[in-house]
């Protein structure tokens, strides 16, 4: 694994590198409230067939982390991504995003389907499904009410207290996290604690255009979302860890209506952090899919 700091446009980037440059890119695009060090392991499992490039997203990390909440607009983040494709040569290459990361690499698909020749999501949400589910007020609006907390000005100020238990309890959300050593609470805690770090990742769901109201409640005056507008046109792999307590199984519900080529595979066992919980399983997954695609 090298460490890489480069420059797009003129602004700082950081990102984690595995395997050799030759070979064919996987983009790995991280969540909330992780950074490239999240793609570690699977990684790992990768960089013997792929150039594995895992960034700090704007505002993670040790990348550019501007404060102002129109920073973090769809659009910018994706041209981010556009930037290190054309950084790393400029040819199509395989996007594999995670949680947040996957509304990134969605936008990417969608958007710039010529930068994009395979799409792969662990946990992730097409904004379509997403947002049919956030308004029908059921399960999953339930399951997201910690977004309004989020978009909270000061938010992030109340995560970082007490050295970031809260922040660390919303990793947690009943969820298993054995995988959290006290090593790796002491990088995640390193990242959070750079300055700007904490507004730029929480900018990102203040940014976001998606509504969510309260448990219960409807929400029928949603933007025009056109099938043909949100399609996904390249192959594409959907990995779910079926215990997943954040994204549940409603939001991603008519997800094959937006692509052409879907392959869904569920593991058991595994939930939210399905990339540190099972590595093997998940590049396992991965390498036999791209194998036939």
């Amino acid at each position: 694994m090298l460490s890489h700091h480069i420059h797009l446009g003129d602004r700082p980037f950081h990102y984690l590198g595995w395997g050799d440059q030759a070979d064919p890119v996987i983009l790995m695009l991280h969540g909330f409230p992780e950074y490239s060090g999240a793609w570690t392991e699977v990684a790992a499992e990768l960089a013997s067939d792929y150039h594995c490039v895992a960034p700090d997203q704007r505002g993670y990390g040790q990348s550019w982390a501007p404060a102002d909440v129109s920073d973090y607009k769809a659009g910018k983040l994706v041209a981010d991504m556009v930037a290190l494709i054309e950084y790393l040569g400029g040819r199509p290459v395989i996007v594999f995003g995670h949680d947040w990361g996957a509304a990134v690499a969605y936008a990417l698909a969608i958007t710039r389907p010529d930068l994009v020749s395979h799409l792969i999501i662990a946990n992730g949400v097409h904004p379509g499904p997403f947002q049919h589910a956030l308004a029908a007020g059921g399960a999953q609006t339930a399951a997201s009410q910690y977004i309004h907390y989020l978009r909270r000005e000061g938010s992030e100020t109340h995560l970082a207290e007490s050295d970031f238990d809260k922040l660390l309890n919303l990793f947690n959300a009943g969820m298993d996290m054995g995988w959290m050593t006290p090593e790796r609470r002491a990088a995640y805690v390193t990242e959070w604690a750079r300055p700007g770090r904490m507004r730029g990742m929480v900018n990102w769901y203040r940014a976001s255009p998606l509504k969510l109201g309260q448990p219960g409640d409807v929400i029928t005056d949603l933007p025009a979302m056109p099938v043909e507008a949100l399609k996904v046109r390249m192959p594409h792999l959907l990995i779910w860890g079926t215990n997943d307590s954040a994204l549940l199984p409603e939001a991603t519900e008519g997800l094959e209506t937006y692509c052409d080529d879907l392959t869904r595979v569920e593991i058991d066992g595994a939930d939210h952090w399905i990339l540190h919980q099972a590595p093997q399983r998940v590049a396992a997954e991965v390498r036999s899919w791209l194998r036939h695609k």
